[in-house]
């Protein structure tokens, strides 16, 4: 399957590339041909837990798909790229080790009292006390920016609590809404753009959650491929008045 020529990707990764600890069989020769066709890409996830060295490195070794840390945008980089544009460099954040990395090289202070931002991600060593102290932050004045939007994530377990849990749990206690950054949201697309360096027309989003990766796509006017590999299924796109530019069973359907 194939239509125009796009000059770039953008690539979700869990779902798209790799299910989990499974890998996806089509995956490594779908980039395998960006990389032979000299097409940049981006993996963009809203996996905030993990630098991007560590993502590179899974997968490169777990799942043989080429991957340099240039190519990778996780949602903690966006946010603190996002955090770098405000006033005040004093961060309480609720996350874990691929926020924090992602902050303090953005130039940002880690800190507990006087706080100008409050950056809240997935964070599986949550405590009450960390949420006190967001929640009574982001009462007191400080801004409220939170990662993703993503309620679950698909473990091994099942569908485990994801961002979204975490961060309805201090919007709920501070009564303000954060501001997310994100997939399906504009700001990380903005910035994934600036980042490839080409224009909307010649971008191609590939993902495999029509509310996240898709939707991130239809949102800032950037052509979509659904893949049918990991969350969405065919028949829950009956609902959606917007339907993806492309659906494909598997990656290998597409000529790239």
């Amino acid at each position: 399957m194939h239509s125009k020529e796009y000059k770039g990707y953008f690539i979700d990764l869990d779902g798209t590339m790799y299910k989990g600890t499974e890998p996806i069989k089509e995956a490594p020769g779908f980039v395998e041909r960006l990389k032979k066709k000299k097409i940049p890409y981006i993996f963009l996830t809203n996996n905030s837990t993990s630098t991007p060295e560590e993502i590179t490195e899974r997968l490169e070794k777990t799942f043989h798909i080429p991957a340099k840390v240039e190519n990778i945008y996780t949602s903690a980089l966006a946010t603190a790229d996002y955090v770098k544009s405000l006033e005040g460099d004093r961060v309480f954040v609720v996350g874990e080790k691929g926020l924090k990395q992602a902050l303090v090289n953005a130039g940002m202070k880690l800190v507990d009292k006087d706080i100008d931002h409050v950056v809240v991600g997935l964070d599986r060593e949550l405590t009450y006390e960390k949420c006190e102290v967001a929640s009574l932050a982001i009462q007191q004045g400080a801004t409220f920016i939170a990662t993703n939007e993503d309620s679950n994530i698909p473990t091994e377990k099942g569908m485990s609590p994801g961002a979204g849990s975490v961060i309805a749990l201090i919007e709920k206690a501070s009564h303000v809404p954060p501001i997310f950054i994100g997939k399906p949201e504009k700001i990380m697309m903005v910035s994934a753009l600036e980042k490839i360096g080409l224009s909307k027309k010649d971008v191609l989003m590939v993902g495999d959650n029509y509310n996240t990766d898709i939707k991130a796509g239809i949102n800032i006017a950037i052509d979509t491929l659904l893949v049918l590999t990991g969350f969405t299924k065919k028949e829950s796109l009956e609902l959606e008045k917007i339907k993806p530019t492309y659906i494909v069973d598997t990656l290998k359907e597409w000529e790239n």
